[in-house]
């Protein structure tokens, strides 16, 4: 069992930016993947961005160009830097792990208001 903790969210105005950052209590270096998802206001979950093991990144089409997913191994963290944030971007934030079985963290809030 891998425990995941979020931090970093909060509120940015729009064209602004925000890291986040996500701390997992066992190692990463070991799953095949760890990832960022969000779930707005009334919507479902949101895949955002992916890196694998071997370090391939992926994003959806809404954040591409925008966000950009970083791990340390070292450092058992997994990183979201956010830029150029819309008001479309407000969400709570998740990171999660894959082996074998995903692991979730309780998630962070990001806010995009003027």
């Amino acid at each position: 069992q891998v425990q995941f903790v979020e931090s970093g969210g909060g509120l940015a105005q729009p064209g602004g930016s925000l890291r986040l950052s996500c701390v997992a209590d066992g190692s990463i270096a070991k799953m095949d993947a760890v990832g960022w998802h969000r779930q707005a206001p009334g919507k479902g979950r949101e895949w955002v961005a992916l890196i694998t093991n071997g370090g391939m990144v992926t994003y959806a089409d809404s954040v591409k160009g925008r966000f950009t997913i970083s791990r340390d191994n070292a450092k058992n963290t997994v990183y979201l830097q956010m830029n150029s944030l819309k008001f479309e971007d407000t969400a709570v934030y998740y990171c999660n792990g894959v082996s074998g079985q995903a692991y979730w963290g309780q998630g962070t809030q990001v806010t995009v208001s003027s």
